[in-house]
């Protein structure tokens, strides 16, 4: 193949994925571009973990063991909420994000900035749900390449969970009891 037909071909594949994007939208903002790079940003960050999982030559278990489900859940969970919501991790999020207002305690409701590639990026560091996939992937490596000191930092994280459901435990009782 030549250049002009390559430049033809890139131009028609451009075009494809141009109307593709604009019917799927159906007039609302739907960034399919930075969405595509964050899922070859996933693909190519798993890959490079699975494939020092594989270089270091440990054996994979035959199956999770049901603590350890039950602890990266937890973990999961709280590492996902923090990065996602907390007030003290905005400055990580602040780039791709607005403030909005409050969002409950120590949390914050922020939107994604509206550029293309930043919506993508402030879509996930927004939504706790969509966090927890790379959360638990990031944790599930740890698990794999240092089980000590990542089945540590997911027990703190799991008493940071318990002590959050406390907390709030605590003045829901404080506020039935006294009415403040």
């Amino acid at each position: 193949m030549n250049t002009a037909a390559d430049g033809r071909l890139a131009g028609r594949l451009r075009g494809l994925l141009q109307r593709t994007g604009r019917q799927y939208a159906a007039e609302h903002d739907r960034p399919l571009g930075g969405y595509l790079a964050t899922m070859a940003g996933f693909a190519a960050y798993t890959t490079t973990w699975a494939t020092a999982v594989r270089l270091r030559g440990r054996p994979l278990p035959d199956r999770p063991e049901p603590w350890d489900v039950v602890l990266t859940s937890v973990a999961t969970f709280r590492l996902s909420r923090l990065l996602t919501k907390a007030s003290v991790t905005s400055p990580l999020r602040a780039p791709f994000t607005r403030y909005v207002a409050p969002q409950g305690p120590a949390e914050l409701h922020e939107e994604a900035q509206s550029e293309d590639g930043r919506h993508a990026v402030g879509e996930l560091a927004t939504c706790p749900f969509c966090m927890s996939v790379w959360v638990a992937s990031t944790l599930t490596a740890g698990q794999l390449l240092w089980p000590r000191p990542t089945r540590t930092a997911m027990g703190v994280l799991a008493a940071v969970a318990g002590a959050d459901t406390l907390q709030l435990a605590y003045s829901a009782l404080i506020e039935k009891t006294t009415g403040e």
